[in-house]
């Protein structure tokens, strides 16, 4: 078995890349030396355990068993942003959306629970919390994503102990679910959605209707008041279609260009100026404008934009040699910022890195992205969607993928529901399991 997939054709590496299809050996031979000269396998690190670096992690050391693998993670569990709204609603617990690196260290990859306090990619070293000083010949970076903080007055570092985004899944998941359970019948729950680019375009509205499915069993006679930092959201019609089914008018969305726009927050009174007035809340979720995570701005990974420049077939960054960005971090546009692209990316990148270092041409596999979301805990709604590396850059293939049909059955929905749960079990037994 292992010679057969030592000789593996560059066409079934891209098949493999993919489709997300993990040989159980190595897949192509690697010399004996690495490509900085130091002797022995070579030696690929990996920084966060999310979607992307964890995929990333063990990809690569599927397809190459040979290969030094190295993922840090400061935490040694990672709990995930899909499926944290339904934490929030109500349907789902904690322990159902926090995972471990147990399978990791089984399959061979070195797991460092530590932090990164830097990196220096001329000398090709990563530097732990610890001390330790750990050379790579490439290294893979999903460092997520941060908040841009000075974009609205009344706003600071303490903000979200006060006003949560819930848009890191952990703590912040938790103080925003019981921020709800304590508001009054009655009461105003105002959520600000961020403008693009931003992490998991549909996951401020799945929220919306998750937090809706709470209030209707719990405090039916709530309010829900959207004020969007943007004109447009991802699957709007499918989302208001579902609120007005299952929630009649309990959620008002306003865009920005009818008010929408937030200026500043009194957080103490948690009190909103936004364009068309004063609104009052009993409950705020700011979901702040955002960047590429800390560790890619201290690296010197980004632009103006705030993200990372790649080359977009090989994720390797336009900036720094042998550093690959991949996730939320990265332009890769169209493709959006998602646990299920971030997936994807880190195949495209672990298969191109394999085929670096053993001296061969990179490949173009296509990408793929995947959003379900729940709008009640048996109405969900989904996009999907084919990407292809055309002209230097990701393109949508088109025809491929789409979007659930407007004014489809309840069954047909709830069918789709049943597929949202389905999808989360799948991705994250194949990420973490």
């Amino acid at each position: 078995m292992k010679n057969i997939i030592q000789s593996l054709s560059r066409r079934q590496l891209i098949q493999l890349a993919a489709a997300g299809v993990a040989a159980p050996t190595a897949a192509l031979t690697l010399t004996g030396c690495s490509q900085s000269g130091r002797k022995g396998a070579p030696s690929v690190i990996v920084i966060g355990g999310g979607f992307g670096g964890s995929a990333a992690a063990k990809y690569l050391k599927r397809y190459n068993a040979d290969l030094n693998v190295t993922l840090i993670e400061p935490k040694k569990t990672y709990v995930t942003c899909p499926g944290s709204n339904w934490v929030i609603g109500g349907i789902a617990e904690m322990t159902q959306i926090t995972h471990n690196y147990d399978a990791a260290k089984k399959n061979g990859i070195n797991v460092v629970h530590e932090m990164v306090t830097s990196v220096d990619p001329e000398k090709q070293t990563v530097t732990l919390s610890g001390g330790e000083v750990l050379n790579y010949d490439k290294l893979v970076m999903s460092p997520g994503i941060d908040f841009k903080l000075d974009v609205h007055e009344g706003v600071d570092q303490d903000t979200e102990n006060h006003l949560p985004h819930a848009y890191k899944a952990g703590d912040q998941t938790i103080l925003l679910r019981d921020q709800l359970r304590a508001m009054k019948d009655g009461g105003t729950f105002v959520m600000v959605a961020p403008p693009n680019p931003f992490r998991c375009p549909p996951g401020p509205y799945e929220r919306a209707g998750m937090i809706a499915h709470y209030l209707k069993n719990n405090k039916p006679k709530s309010k829900i008041l959207i004020l969007d930092q943007k004109n447009a959201f991802s699957k709007q019609g499918l989302f208001q279609e579902g609120w007005r089914n299952n929630y009649g008018q309990m959620i008002e969305w306003v865009a920005m260009q009818d008010g929408g726009e937030v200026k500043g927050f009194d957080v103490a009174n948690k009190t909103i100026d936004a364009g068309y007035g004063q609104v009052k809340a009993d409950v705020i979720n700011y979901i702040p404008p955002q960047k590429a995570g800390k560790l890619a701005f201290s690296v010197g990974l980004t632009n103006e934009s705030g993200f990372c420049p790649v080359n977009q077939q090989t994720f390797e960054s336009s900036i720094h040699k042998n550093i690959h960005v991949i996730g939320d971090a990265s332009i890769a546009s169209p493709m959006p910022k998602s646990g299920h692209s971030a997936t994807s990316q880190a195949k495209t990148t672990a298969a191109n890195i394999v085929l670096e270092l053993a001296g061969q041409e990179a490949i173009s596999a296509k990408n793929v992205n995947t959003c379900y979301s729940l709008v009640t805990p048996d109405y969900a709604i989904s996009v999907a969607a084919v990407y292809d590396f055309k002209d230097g850059k990701i393109a949508a293939v088109q025809g491929a993928g789409g979007v659930s049909p407007m004014g489809a059955s309840p069954e047909f929905r709830k069918q789709e529901a049943e597929y949202t749960r389905g999808w989360y079990r799948s991705i994250t037994n194949e990420v973490w399991g």
